[in-house]
């Protein structure tokens, strides 16, 4: 019988403030190698190190339960398709503002049962704040030893304006040009691509729109925490996204959106 989310909970948030300790570590000394990958995105023996304790951990919590990782080696769909339970981990998300110096960087491990996240844990080490979710339980941030519930932002009325959570290098224009001209827009400047979701979800911004690549690794442990508070991840044409459903592994581009109540399909154009 497999245990259930909850009970996994606490192991797993060990499991996150470990690895964003290790990240620590080799920030403080400033002694990681740094390469591109095929993708042209960056990788870090941080990442790799990190990548290759939580596989190891999390196989030891769980035996029976494949674990795939941004950094691992990823299956072929037909290898995939039996994974009732399974275990997405991103070691590192925000490898371009570690490498920088920034702070905004984040571990993620979400658990994926039947193709929907039901756990979901960000940690960024920097501020010690974590992020945590169980499907039914609520969503929470934990810092310096206080945890509180997180909820969506919501609006009475049509807001004139909405915040949006953004990175240093967005490209503005563009993203300018996919919303709509119906509100004004507040930038909430913000680094690893989950820790913009994490946003949404704490109700300190109203979307979070990513265009460009992301996998789905970047989205599970972000989406379980942001539904537990109230909202959503959604396609820009405001489907959802799949987890093992596909050969690719690669997301779509999305939008996680605060209040429900929101026309999200008229404040998003499609592209």
């Amino acid at each position: 019988m497999n245990p259930h989310p909850a009970t996994l909970l606490p192991a797993v948030c060990a499991l996150a403030r470990r690895a964003g300790q290790m990240l620590l570590e080799f920030r403080r000394h400033g002694q990681f190698e740094q390469c591109t990958k095929a993708d042209l995105s960056p990788v870090t023996s941080a990442d790799l190190a990190v990548d290759a304790f939580l596989k190891q951990a999390l196989g030891e919590l769980t035996p029976h339960w494949p674990v795939l990782t941004e950094e691992g080696e990823q299956p072929s769909l037909a290898e995939r398709a039996g994974w009732s339970h399974y275990w997405l981990v991103d070691p590192l998300d925000g490898t371009g503002e570690f490498i920088t110096g920034s702070s905004d960087y984040a571990t993620l491990i979400a658990l994926v049962v039947d193709h929907q996240p039901v756990l979901g844990v960000v940690y960024t080490p920097h501020s010690d704040r974590l992020y945590r979710a169980v499907r039914g339980g609520g969503a929470f941030c934990e810092q310096q030893g206080v945890s509180r519930p997180l909820q969506v932002r919501r609006h009475d009325l049509r807001p004139s304006a909405l915040t949006v959570a953004v990175s240093r290098h967005q490209d503005l224009a563009a993203l300018g040009a996919t919303l709509s001209d119906e509100c004004r827009y507040e930038w909430l400047v913000c680094g690893s691509s989950s820790l913009k979701s994490c946003l949404v979800a704490e109700g300190r911004a109203d979307c979070y729109v990513r265009l460009g690549p992301t996998g789905e690794w970047d989205t599970a442990a972000a989406q379980c925490i942001v539904e537990e508070a109230g909202g959503v991840i959604r396609t820009l044409s405001q489907q959802p996204l799949t987890y093992n459903r596909r050969e690719s592994l690669m997301n779509p581009d999305f939008i996680t959106q605060g209040d429900p109540a929101l026309p999200w399909l008229q404040l998003v154009r499609q592209q």
